[in-house]
């Protein structure tokens, strides 16, 4: 992200009245490899394959801001791999991750954990180190560290499935699982602030599997950790949380937890998101991502897009996709949005392109 960029999310975060409605979407190893034609394999083991496509995106859209930005990310493998998990690697896909952990109580026999030198987050933080020059010399830098949540971490290790179980068979057992993953996640992040430099002032966590669980468990098993994380940060930080499953059991709480910027599903309608926590956080969303974002034609984006600003009010809002852009997004949907909302811009605002 530059410094104008950056400065724009965090005047979104903090709830200021902006001068027109910004456009951000968060891209990853899911979408950039095949937008940009090359192999996952290369995208992930070759740095150079992998700063020259984000240079490519960075280039192609100018105007929009790339969340969290020059995100140097092996799929999901960094967070599971530090508890044990197998990671396969695919030529043409996401890495997957197996989980290893087949008895919860055998997290206690677990080794101890070693950020800086465990699985992708030492590879990670390797990269960032060497290739953080080399993006400073963009004129952009690394502004946000990024972790998969608690829930997520502890699921990719378990099984998802099984993990569910535990928390209602073995609650005392999940918790020490939930305990172990938000250490590594606050250590994790902090060790990627570190190796990206004082340019980092945001931290970023994916958690869809706390769309999972109702209210009741998510207050036991969800907010003490998640506010964990923020607490650890300090409180002027953009924190931005992710999750495009289901936010219905979260909502009201991710406020009190620390997060002041949200990026959720199609799930959800953005007027009732916004009824809900509208002055509490900045809404991140939400154009349906799959069935508009890359199903859709130039018009449905449009339309969908233009539906998602007028229900915005144009306040509080950082116009995107709910969630990152799905694989398959193609160029000409990406300009819609950004047609659309230079029009409701103009309407609102007064502004040209």
């Amino acid at each position: 992200m530059t410094t104008s960029q950056w400065d724009t999310i965090k005047r979104a975060a903090r709830l200021e009245k902006l001068r027109q409605v910004p456009l951000a979407l968060i891209i990853d190893s899911p979408w950039i490899p095949g937008y940009v034609g090359v192999n996952h394999l290369d995208f992930f083991l070759d740095p150079q394959i992998w700063f020259q496509s984000h240079r490519q995106i960075h280039r192609e859209f100018p105007d929009i801001i790339f969340v969290p930005g020059w995100w140097l990310e092996y799929g999901m493998a960094a967070e599971p791999s530090v508890l044990g998990s197998k990671i396969k690697f695919w030529p043409n896909n996401t890495p997957s991750e197996c989980h290893m952990l087949f008895n919860i109580e055998d997290v206690d026999q677990l080794a101890g954990y070693e950020v800086e030198a465990d699985g992708f987050m030492a590879l990670t933080l390797h990269r960032l180190r060497m290739q953080r020059q080399q993006v400073l010399d963009t004129g952009e830098a690394f502004r946000m560290a990024t972790s998969r949540g608690p829930m997520c971490t502890a699921g990719f290790a378990r099984n998802t499935s099984d993990f569910m179980i535990d928390l209602i068979e073995k609650p005392a057992w999940a918790h020490k699982l939930l305990d172990l993953s938000t250490r590594i996640i606050i250590d994790w992040l902090k060790a990627q602030a570190r190796a990206m430099g004082p340019t980092v002032e945001g931290i970023f966590v994916l958690d869809d599997i706390v769309g999972f669980v109702n209210e009741e468990y998510y207050k036991e098993f969800c907010h003490p950790y998640l506010k964990r994380i923020c607490d650890a940060f300090p409180p002027d930080w953009v924190k931005l949380y992710h999750n495009d499953a289901s936010i219905e059991a979260c909502l009201e709480h991710l406020p009190d937890a620390g997060f002041n910027l949200l990026n959720w599903g199609k799930q959800t309608d953005i007027a009732d998101v916004k009824r809900r926590v509208g002055g509490r956080m900045c809404l991140m969303g939400n154009v349906n991502p799959l069935e508009v974002g890359v199903r859709g034609t130039p018009g449905e984006v449009r339309a969908a897009t233009l539906a998602v600003l007028e229900k915005s009010g144009g306040e509080g809002i950082v116009l995107s996709v709910g969630g990152g852009v799905s694989p398959g997004m193609p160029r000409q949907n990406i300009q819609a949005m950004q047609a659309a909302l230079a029009e409701f811009n103009q309407a609102h605002f007064g502004l040209r392109r």
